[in-house]
């Protein structure tokens, strides 16, 4: 298919003049905000747990640590700046299991073992 006119132009490798070498990465476009020492502070506090810093049940969500950032070292970040200052560092998301803290498996398989045949009847 042709093109004719400025898109034409477009398509035309631009010619740099330090070469090669001039187009390579100059690595991140910004600088962490949080230092190495600071993210260590926040890795103990998220070691903490929520409920230490007032949230009722045991989950980190990436909103919790954006407010918890925010509170103790005056950042503002966005959802996705936590999740990729999570992940760079070693962290991964990960979905929290469906039980409760306070499950008692010995009591749930005495309740399966007798009380679940005689209520399927």
């Amino acid at each position: 298919m042709p093109v004719h006119g400025p898109s034409e132009q477009s398509l035309v490798p631009v010619r740099v003049d330090g070469g090669p070498r001039s187009l390579r990465s100059q690595g991140p476009a910004s600088l962490p905000r949080l230092s190495d020492q600071q993210f260590a502070q926040l890795e103990a506090e998220l070691a903490k747990g929520p409920a230490a810093h007032g949230w009722e049940d045991q989950r980190w969500t990436l909103s919790r640590v954006k407010t918890l950032i925010g509170r103790r070292f005056h950042l503002t970040y966005t959802i996705q700046g936590v999740r990729k200052l999570l992940v760079r560092n070693g962290w991964s998301c990960q979905v929290p299991a469906r039980r409760a803290m306070e499950r008692d498996d010995d009591a749930v398989a005495g309740w399966v073992k007798e009380v679940w045949p005689r209520a399927e009847g």
